[in-house]
């Protein structure tokens, strides 16, 4: 399997989930040909084009125009299909059920999100979520539990790139945030 490297992806001045990050966030929604992927705040696409290539549907929204353009410009160069919508979660998601999502953004509306996912993420399915900011992990976390996600996980991931000269660059710690969605009573 082939993984992309960051500097493959056209950017711009977009954020974009690095690839030690992408790769831990698409292993821990344990992304399979024929999976339905929900990606908000998709940034650069870098998390929907990695998915597409392992064979998920993927669904991306991103409410900054250059996003969408970029999106679009990497699924061309990347050869996948993806259903990208220009717009803002919950109020402009498709009306269909996902069995997986991953949260890069939330445009401060973690709480409408996660109410779309109880009607739209199927039982069994897996969130994921990236955070920077303490504050935005604990809502999340706290809407797991209240929402009663199952298998809550948190991982906290620091590193270092090299730079041209050797020199060690730290990037942002991130949490990695996931919950598996409650299964119905009767499964």
């Amino acid at each position: 399997m082939k993984w992309i490297r960051d500097e493959e992806f056209i950017r711009g001045d977009i954020p974009m989930t690095k690839f030690n990050i992408r790769i831990l966030v698409i292993a821990h929604l344990a992304i399979e040909k024929g999976d339905r992927l929900l990606d908000i705040g998709s940034g650069t696409g870098s998390i929907s084009v990695e998915s597409a290539l392992q064979g998920a549907n993927v669904w991306a929204i991103e409410k900054e125009k250059e996003g969408v353009d970029i999106i679009n410009k990497n699924s061309i160069k990347f050869n996948v299909n993806l259903n990208l919508i220009e717009g803002q979660a919950p109020e402009d998601l498709p009306d269909i059920e996902f069995n997986k999502c991953f949260i890069g953004g939330s445009g401060g509306k973690l709480n409408e999100i996660f109410k779309y996912l109880e009607t739209h993420l199927e039982a069994g399915g897996i969130v994921c979520g990236n955070f920077i900011r303490l504050q935005n992990l604990d809502n999340f976390i706290q809407f797991l539990e209240e929402y009663k996600y199952e298998n809550i996980g948190v991982q906290l991931i620091q590193s270092s790139y090299m730079d041209k000269i050797g020199l060690m660059k730290g990037q942002n710690p991130i949490f990695i945030v996931k919950g598996m969605k409650r299964r119905l009573e009767n499964d």
